[in-house]
């Protein structure tokens, strides 16, 4: 409607309205209909076709599953880079990783060095993403050296990026042994990095590691929107139950409470603890009753 709208106003269309136009067109019709719009883009005199088009064109090709067609656009993007702007460079790197084309990635990030400037945070987290992606930890973990040889101020985000291929891997020992670094190095941990700690933890039945770090998160929840899925939350109660830990599942459930975090299974499981040694539950049902939570009615 607003391309219609702008057509019959006669109002100039310019690369973002073509890009955004493209991306609905996929999303709405296919990508028949991409190419149609595409097409109307290359006749369009008011429009430079340079990389960012030619990028959204590949990147409908990626999601569609045309790899061949996606390879030959990113081909043509790639002539068409701005040798000072490493922008182009990066959305390249990801649609590269999404093919699967390591060369590709390579490629476009040696070509980004060449770019005026020095490399940011956000380029190398692109970059790690990509190679994770790509199943090559060992260049991952060559880059993070390099940059943790040339960063001045340590950014976890960056270092988050192969922890989280750590945990996801089960190479427990290899990111505590990186988390441990980090430290040394004078990064501070952030909600990602926690999250990701505890997922990990978890996943390999360390709980104690995974209760302190679920912990550590609290202390920084106030600062930002993350919180903590509910499985792992309410995998860190399960254990207190079965460990018969009550005075740390109270603790644990306060905590949840103060955060607005804290459910009616969670509840259900403190109050279930409490049954099994005959303890009072007053404080469970007014801590539930502040959080506007209430017991099934049985049927």
């Amino acid at each position: 409607m607003v391309i219609v709208l702008r057509k019959r106003n006669k109002i100039p269309r310019n690369v973002l309205s073509y890009n955004l136009w493209l991306n609905a067109c996929f999303q709405v019709s296919g990508v028949a209909a991409v190419e149609s719009v595409y097409g109307e883009m290359v006749v369009d005199k008011s429009v430079e076709v340079g990389w960012s088009p030619l990028c959204t064109l590949g990147n409908v090709y990626v999601k569609g599953g045309f790899v061949d067609k996606a390879k030959l656009v990113l081909e043509s993007a790639e002539k068409k880079l701005n040798r000072s702007n490493r922008l182009g460079y990066f959305f390249l790197i990801t649609l590269y990783a999404s093919l699967g084309n390591k060369e590709g990635v390579l490629r476009l990030w040696e070509g980004s060095k060449s770019v005026s400037g020095r490399i940011t945070c956000a380029n190398y987290i692109c970059f790690l993403a990509s190679l994770v992606k790509l199943g090559d930890l060992a260049e991952a973990e060559t880059v993070l050296e390099e940059w943790e040889e040339n960063c001045c101020n340590y950014d976890v985000r960056v270092s988050n990026v192969l922890l989280g291929a750590y945990a996801r891997n089960g190479l427990i020992r290899k990111a505590e042994s990186l988390h441990d670094s980090v430290l040394e190095r004078g990064g501070n941990p952030n909600y990602k990095t926690w999250e990701i700690l505890m997922e990990g933890w978890v996943k390999c039945q360390s709980m104690e590691k995974a209760i302190d770090a679920m912990h550590r998160a609290f202390e920084i929840m106030k600062g930002c929107h993350w919180r903590p899925s509910q499985r792992i939350v309410l995998a860190i109660a399960e254990y207190f139950e079965k460990e018969e830990m009550i005075e740390e599942a109270n603790t644990y459930v306060r905590d949840l409470h103060r955060l607005g975090l804290a459910n009616l299974p969670l509840y259900i499981l403190l109050l279930r603890m409490h049954e099994h040694v005959q303890r009072p539950a007053c404080h469970i049902y007014e801590m539930m009753k502040l959080d506007n939570i209430q017991m099934a009615k049985e049927s």
